[in-house]
């Protein structure tokens, strides 16, 4: 079984996170990708909406989309929610870490020498990077020249090394933070998230 996982935020979760985790899914065949809303990110600022917001939004999201689920893995503890501890977690849980594909958008896997554990997290299972507005998968190699070597477009064989997928695919161009200032001026937000995270957003009074 090949096991994706996307980590995040999600404050709130968009389309453009459920584009990045279909396009993975598909150019890899993963069986399924888990959405893993991070309880404390290690690369942001405490989250506007608590972990059980984030948690349902991330739930009503997927609920109609084919090989998508949602974890609360990441809400456990109390420290940062980093990569490598989702990790640990996922092996103590019995899975392969060769078979988990950690789903990340391109714009985030540039920044992947600021991650803890690096580079060692990159030999603990592969990694799918996923083209986003404004930074292409294909620009990835020469970006980190040093990892270029073993970055392979997608799909194609899995190696038995933990391996680097690029994929091309069109992802929405939205981001949480132009959510939440719509939603804080008053603005519609239709076409950037799905219509029960919109719902729910209202009916709980999120980011207003």
């Amino acid at each position: 079984m090949r096991h994706g996982i996307l980590g995040g935020t999600f404050d709130p979760v968009h389309h453009g996170h459920l584009d990045v985790a279909t396009a993975a899914r598909r150019a890899l065949a993963l069986d399924e990708v888990e959405l893993v809303p991070a309880g404390v990110p290690p690369h942001r600022g405490t989250p506007r909406a608590a972990i059980g917001h984030r948690l349902a939004m991330a739930r009503l999201a997927v609920a109609d989309v084919d090989g998508l689920t949602v974890s609360d893995l990441e809400s456990e503890g109390t420290g940062p929610s980093y990569t490598s501890s989702t990790l640990d977690r996922l092996s103590k849980r019995g899975m392969d870490l060769g078979a988990v594909f950690l789903v990340t958008g391109a714009d985030a896997f540039r920044e992947i020498a600021t991650w803890k554990d690096y580079p060692g997290l990159l030999e603990r299972c592969h990694f799918v990077a996923v083209s986003r507005p404004g930074c292409p998968a294909s620009s990835l190699p020469a970006a980190l020249p040093d990892l270029a070597p073993r970055m392979r477009t997608a799909p194609g064989q899995i190696p038995a090394r933990p391996g680097i997928f690029l994929v091309h695919a069109d992802t929405a161009a939205v981001s949480s933070t132009e959510v939440r200032r719509r939603v804080a001026a008053g603005e519609p937000i239709d076409g950037l998230v799905p219509a029960a995270v919109a719902r729910y957003i209202r009916n709980h009074g999120l980011y207003a």
